[in-house]
Protein backbone atom coordinates (compact mmCIF):
# COMPACT_ATOMS: atom_id res chain seq x y z
CA UNK A 1 0.00 0.00 0.00
CA UNK A 2 2.80 2.43 0.88
CA UNK A 3 5.55 0.84 -1.17
CA UNK A 4 8.41 2.97 -2.52
CA UNK A 5 7.76 5.80 -0.08
CA UNK A 6 9.99 8.86 -0.09
CA UNK A 7 8.65 10.29 3.19
CA UNK A 8 7.19 8.31 6.05
CA UNK A 9 3.38 8.18 5.80
CA UNK A 10 1.41 9.86 8.54
CA UNK A 11 -2.13 8.85 9.49
CA UNK A 12 -4.06 10.16 12.47
CA UNK A 13 -5.59 7.33 14.48
CA UNK A 14 -9.11 7.79 13.09
CA UNK A 15 -7.84 7.59 9.51
CA UNK A 16 -5.55 4.65 10.25
CA UNK A 17 -8.50 2.70 11.61
CA UNK A 18 -10.81 3.77 8.77
CA UNK A 19 -8.33 2.73 6.06
CA UNK A 20 -7.06 -0.45 7.70
CA UNK A 21 -6.39 -2.99 4.95
CA UNK A 22 -7.38 -0.56 2.18
CA UNK A 23 -5.56 1.65 -0.30
CA UNK A 24 -6.08 5.25 0.92
CA UNK A 25 -5.12 6.62 -2.48
CA UNK A 26 -8.04 4.82 -4.10
CA UNK A 27 -10.37 5.73 -1.23
CA UNK A 28 -9.63 9.43 -1.57
CA UNK A 29 -9.95 9.52 -5.36
CA UNK A 30 -13.39 7.94 -5.03
CA UNK A 31 -14.58 9.76 -1.91
CA UNK A 32 -17.53 12.16 -2.43
CA UNK A 33 -17.20 15.77 -1.39
CA UNK A 34 -17.30 19.40 -2.48
CA UNK A 35 -14.70 19.80 -5.20
CA UNK A 36 -12.57 22.94 -5.53
CA UNK A 37 -10.28 21.63 -8.23
CA UNK A 38 -10.49 18.63 -10.54
CA UNK A 39 -8.18 18.01 -13.46
CA UNK A 40 -6.10 15.12 -14.76
CA UNK A 41 -3.79 14.10 -11.95
CA UNK A 42 -5.12 16.61 -9.42
CA UNK A 43 -8.07 16.81 -7.06
CA UNK A 44 -8.80 19.20 -4.17
CA UNK A 45 -12.01 18.74 -2.22
CA UNK A 46 -13.75 19.12 1.14
CA UNK A 47 -15.41 16.18 2.84
CA UNK A 48 -16.91 15.29 6.20
CA UNK A 49 -16.61 12.25 8.43
CA UNK A 50 -18.64 11.90 11.63
CA UNK A 51 -19.43 15.62 11.60
CA UNK A 52 -15.79 16.71 11.19
CA UNK A 53 -14.72 18.58 8.04
CA UNK A 54 -11.48 18.01 6.14
CA UNK A 55 -9.70 19.16 2.99
CA UNK A 56 -7.84 16.73 0.77
CA UNK A 57 -5.28 17.43 -1.94
CA UNK A 58 -4.48 14.53 -4.27
CA UNK A 59 -1.67 14.38 -6.79
CA UNK A 60 -0.99 11.76 -9.43
CA UNK A 61 1.93 11.64 -11.83
CA UNK A 62 1.79 14.52 -14.32
CA UNK A 63 4.47 13.18 -16.69
CA UNK A 64 7.84 14.70 -17.47
CA UNK A 65 6.47 17.80 -19.21
CA UNK A 66 5.78 19.97 -16.11
CA UNK A 67 8.93 18.68 -14.39
CA UNK A 68 11.19 19.55 -17.32
CA UNK A 69 9.40 22.88 -17.78
CA UNK A 70 10.27 23.92 -14.23
CA UNK A 71 13.85 22.73 -14.59
CA UNK A 72 14.32 24.70 -17.82
CA UNK A 73 13.09 27.80 -15.96
CA UNK A 74 15.62 27.04 -13.21
CA UNK A 75 12.77 26.32 -10.78
CA UNK A 76 12.64 23.42 -8.37
CA UNK A 77 9.66 21.27 -9.44
CA UNK A 78 6.81 20.88 -6.95
CA UNK A 79 6.32 17.13 -6.82
CA UNK A 80 3.05 16.43 -5.09
CA UNK A 81 1.90 16.94 -1.52
CA UNK A 82 5.22 16.36 0.26
CA UNK A 83 6.34 19.98 -0.05
CA UNK A 84 3.25 21.27 1.69
CA UNK A 85 3.32 18.56 4.35
CA UNK A 86 6.92 19.40 5.29
CA UNK A 87 6.09 23.10 5.35
CA UNK A 88 3.13 22.53 7.67
CA UNK A 89 5.37 20.62 10.05
CA UNK A 90 7.97 23.38 9.92
CA UNK A 91 5.38 26.09 10.65
CA UNK A 92 4.25 24.06 13.62
CA UNK A 93 7.85 24.17 14.92
CA UNK A 94 7.99 27.94 14.31
CA UNK A 95 4.73 28.53 16.19
CA UNK A 96 2.85 29.84 13.14
CA UNK A 97 -0.81 28.87 12.95
CA UNK A 98 -1.57 26.91 9.80
CA UNK A 99 -3.49 23.82 8.65
CA UNK A 100 -3.34 20.70 10.82
CA UNK A 101 -2.46 17.58 8.80
CA UNK A 102 -4.27 14.36 9.64
CA UNK A 103 -3.10 12.15 6.77
CA UNK A 104 -0.22 12.18 4.29
CA UNK A 105 1.46 9.63 2.05
CA UNK A 106 3.38 9.44 -1.21
CA UNK A 107 4.60 6.59 -3.36
CA UNK A 108 6.60 6.12 -6.54
CA UNK A 109 10.25 7.01 -7.09
CA UNK A 110 9.89 8.57 -10.54
CA UNK A 111 9.15 12.32 -10.34
CA UNK A 112 6.89 11.99 -13.37
CA UNK A 113 4.70 9.28 -11.85
CA UNK A 114 4.75 10.02 -8.13
CA UNK A 115 1.43 9.84 -6.27
CA UNK A 116 0.69 11.66 -3.02
CA UNK A 117 -2.07 13.03 -0.86
CA UNK A 118 -2.46 15.42 2.05
CA UNK A 119 -5.54 15.66 4.26
CA UNK A 120 -5.92 18.54 6.72
CA UNK A 121 -8.59 19.63 9.14
CA UNK A 122 -10.88 22.28 7.65
CA UNK A 123 -10.31 25.75 9.09
CA UNK A 124 -13.88 26.75 9.90
CA UNK A 125 -15.10 29.35 10.56
CA UNK A 126 -12.43 31.60 9.07
CA UNK A 127 -12.30 34.48 6.58
CA UNK A 128 -9.37 35.41 4.35
CA UNK A 129 -7.75 38.77 4.99
CA UNK A 130 -8.33 39.59 1.32
CA UNK A 131 -12.07 39.38 1.98
CA UNK A 132 -11.96 40.86 5.46
CA UNK A 133 -9.99 43.94 4.34
CA UNK A 134 -11.72 44.43 0.96
CA UNK A 135 -13.87 47.38 2.10
CA UNK A 136 -11.29 49.12 4.26
CA UNK A 137 -10.65 51.88 1.73
CA UNK A 138 -14.30 52.98 1.79
CA UNK A 139 -15.08 51.84 5.33
CA UNK A 140 -11.93 52.08 7.47
CA UNK A 141 -11.88 49.63 10.38
CA UNK A 142 -11.33 50.67 14.00
CA UNK A 143 -7.69 51.69 14.42
CA UNK A 144 -7.17 49.08 17.14
CA UNK A 145 -8.30 46.28 14.82
CA UNK A 146 -6.13 47.46 11.95
CA UNK A 147 -3.06 47.74 14.15
CA UNK A 148 -3.66 44.30 15.63
CA UNK A 149 -3.93 42.73 12.18
CA UNK A 150 -0.84 44.51 10.87
CA UNK A 151 1.12 43.36 13.89
CA UNK A 152 0.11 39.74 13.52
CA UNK A 153 0.77 39.60 9.77
CA UNK A 154 4.19 41.21 10.29
CA UNK A 155 4.99 38.72 13.05
CA UNK A 156 4.05 35.82 10.79
CA UNK A 157 6.21 37.19 7.96
CA UNK A 158 9.14 37.74 10.33
CA UNK A 159 8.92 34.33 12.00
CA UNK A 160 8.48 32.59 8.64
CA UNK A 161 11.56 34.17 7.08
CA UNK A 162 13.74 33.99 10.18
CA UNK A 163 12.80 30.32 10.40
CA UNK A 164 14.16 29.68 6.91
CA UNK A 165 10.84 29.39 5.07
CA UNK A 166 9.60 31.41 2.10
CA UNK A 167 6.03 31.00 0.90
CA UNK A 168 6.19 32.02 -2.80
CA UNK A 169 2.45 32.89 -2.84
CA UNK A 170 2.47 35.28 0.09
CA UNK A 171 -0.81 37.14 -0.43
CA UNK A 172 -3.62 38.24 1.87
CA UNK A 173 -5.90 35.56 0.46
CA UNK A 174 -3.67 32.95 2.10
CA UNK A 175 -4.08 34.40 5.59
CA UNK A 176 -7.22 33.01 7.25
CA UNK A 177 -8.53 34.97 10.22
CA UNK A 178 -10.47 33.49 13.11
CA UNK A 179 -13.02 36.35 13.48
CA UNK A 180 -13.90 35.41 17.06
CA UNK A 181 -10.34 36.25 18.14
CA UNK A 182 -10.48 39.89 16.99
CA UNK A 183 -11.48 41.07 20.43
CA UNK A 184 -9.16 38.68 22.23
CA UNK A 185 -5.63 39.37 23.34
CA UNK A 186 -4.18 36.69 21.03
CA UNK A 187 -5.27 37.14 17.43
CA UNK A 188 -5.35 33.88 15.44
CA UNK A 189 -4.46 33.96 11.73
CA UNK A 190 -3.69 30.75 9.82
CA UNK A 191 -1.21 30.78 6.93
CA UNK A 192 -2.30 28.33 4.22
CA UNK A 193 -1.49 27.07 0.69
CA UNK A 194 2.14 26.15 1.26
CA UNK A 195 2.43 23.77 -1.69
CA UNK A 196 5.25 25.86 -3.22
CA UNK A 197 7.03 26.80 0.02
CA UNK A 198 10.78 26.38 0.30
CA UNK A 199 12.68 25.48 3.47
CA UNK A 200 16.35 26.30 3.98
CA UNK A 201 18.70 27.25 6.78
CA UNK A 202 18.35 30.85 5.58
CA UNK A 203 15.92 32.44 3.12
CA UNK A 204 17.80 33.89 0.11
CA UNK A 205 17.25 37.62 -0.32
CA UNK A 206 15.50 37.28 -3.68
CA UNK A 207 12.85 35.01 -2.16
CA UNK A 208 12.38 37.24 0.87
CA UNK A 209 11.82 40.15 -1.51
CA UNK A 210 9.34 38.09 -3.55
CA UNK A 211 7.28 37.28 -0.45
CA UNK A 212 7.29 40.84 0.86
CA UNK A 213 6.45 42.39 -2.50
CA UNK A 214 3.63 39.88 -3.01
CA UNK A 215 2.15 40.70 0.36
CA UNK A 216 2.38 44.44 -0.32
CA UNK A 217 0.85 43.99 -3.78
CA UNK A 218 -2.14 42.16 -2.31
CA UNK A 219 -2.61 44.92 0.29
CA UNK A 220 -1.84 48.01 -1.81
CA UNK A 221 -5.51 48.86 -2.52
CA UNK A 222 -7.03 48.45 0.94
CA UNK A 223 -6.26 51.97 2.14
CA UNK A 224 -3.08 51.45 4.16
CA UNK A 225 -1.27 54.63 5.18
CA UNK A 226 2.45 55.32 5.35
CA UNK A 227 2.20 54.92 9.11
CA UNK A 228 0.67 51.46 8.60
CA UNK A 229 3.52 50.44 6.31
CA UNK A 230 6.11 51.75 8.76
CA UNK A 231 4.44 49.79 11.54
CA UNK A 232 4.81 46.63 9.47
CA UNK A 233 8.49 47.39 8.77
CA UNK A 234 9.16 48.00 12.46
CA UNK A 235 7.58 44.74 13.63
CA UNK A 236 9.06 42.69 10.79
CA UNK A 237 12.59 44.00 11.32
CA UNK A 238 12.53 44.50 15.09
CA UNK A 239 13.88 48.05 14.93
CA UNK A 240 12.72 51.58 14.24
CA UNK A 241 11.72 52.15 10.60
CA UNK A 242 14.25 54.95 10.16
CA UNK A 243 17.04 52.61 11.24
CA UNK A 244 15.79 49.64 9.23
CA UNK A 245 15.24 51.63 6.03
CA UNK A 246 18.79 52.95 6.20
CA UNK A 247 20.34 49.60 7.05
CA UNK A 248 18.38 47.67 4.40
CA UNK A 249 17.62 50.38 1.87
CA UNK A 250 18.37 48.09 -1.09
CA UNK A 251 15.97 45.41 0.16
CA UNK A 252 13.00 47.70 0.64
CA UNK A 253 13.64 49.51 -2.65
CA UNK A 254 13.56 46.16 -4.46
CA UNK A 255 10.36 45.23 -2.62
CA UNK A 256 8.71 48.45 -3.78
CA UNK A 257 9.99 48.11 -7.38
CA UNK A 258 8.81 44.51 -7.65
CA UNK A 259 5.41 45.33 -6.13
CA UNK A 260 4.95 48.27 -8.51
CA UNK A 261 5.97 46.13 -11.50
CA UNK A 262 3.48 43.39 -10.63
CA UNK A 263 0.74 45.95 -9.98
CA UNK A 264 1.33 47.62 -13.34
CA UNK A 265 1.25 44.26 -15.10
CA UNK A 266 -2.05 43.31 -13.44
CA UNK A 267 -3.57 46.65 -14.40
CA UNK A 268 -2.58 46.06 -18.03
CA UNK A 269 -4.22 42.64 -17.90
CA UNK A 270 -7.42 44.11 -16.50
CA UNK A 271 -7.46 46.84 -19.14
CA UNK A 272 -7.02 44.19 -21.83
CA UNK A 273 -9.78 42.03 -20.38
CA UNK A 274 -7.40 39.18 -19.55
CA UNK A 275 -8.59 37.06 -16.56
CA UNK A 276 -6.28 37.21 -13.54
Amino acid sequence: MFDSMLDEPFLAESFRVMWEGQDPFERLWQMPGTEYRRMPGRRTFRFEIDGCAYFAKLHAGEGWGPVLGDLLRLRKPVLGAATEYRALRMLEVLGIDTMRPVAFAERGLSPSARESFLVTEALEPTVSLETFCADWKALPPPLSIKRKLIRRVAEIARDLHEGGVNHRDFYLCHFLLRPETLEQESLVIHLIDLHRAQIRHRVPERWRIKDLSGLWFSACDIGLTRADLMRFVEIYSGRRPSVELRANAARWKKVWVKMARVRAREKRKIAAGIPR
